[in-house]
């Protein structure tokens, strides 16, 4: 199994193709994103604790849920296409827009029936 592995409703995710279970059918690639703005607060408290060091936890609490929506999203695409399974997951994380005010999400994966 993967560093990533878990199974839920039926439905297997893995960042590896895994020994021993055997792939039926592969659907082909599925993704998921998702992009959250910076809040105005959330920077200030974040510019302190790197000053003074410690967790930015409003931080992680919005790249957490940033994190939910786009596998939600990812499982939704694998579930149109018929597959009970994604294997490969892949997470990026990128900063955008011109201040860099905004981060991006992204996962992919094979979608697969098993």
């Amino acid at each position: 199994m993967g560093w990533f592995s878990k199974s839920t409703d039926k439905f297997f995710l893995s960042t590896t193709t895994p020994e021993g279970i055997a792939q039926s059918q592969y659907l082909g690639v599925v993704n998921g994103e998702a992009i959250i703005g910076a809040n105005i607060f959330r920077d200030m408290f974040a510019s302190v604790r790197d000053v003074v060091g410690g967790r930015a936890s409003g931080y992680e609490r919005a790249l957490a849920s940033a994190r939910d929506a786009a596998m939600e999203s990812l499982l939704e695409a694998a579930k149109e296409m018929g597959a009970n399974g994604v294997i490969g997951i892949d997470f990026d994380y990128e900063v955008l827009g011109e201040t860099n005010g905004m981060m991006m999400v992204a996962v992919s994966g094979t979608a697969v029936k098993l």
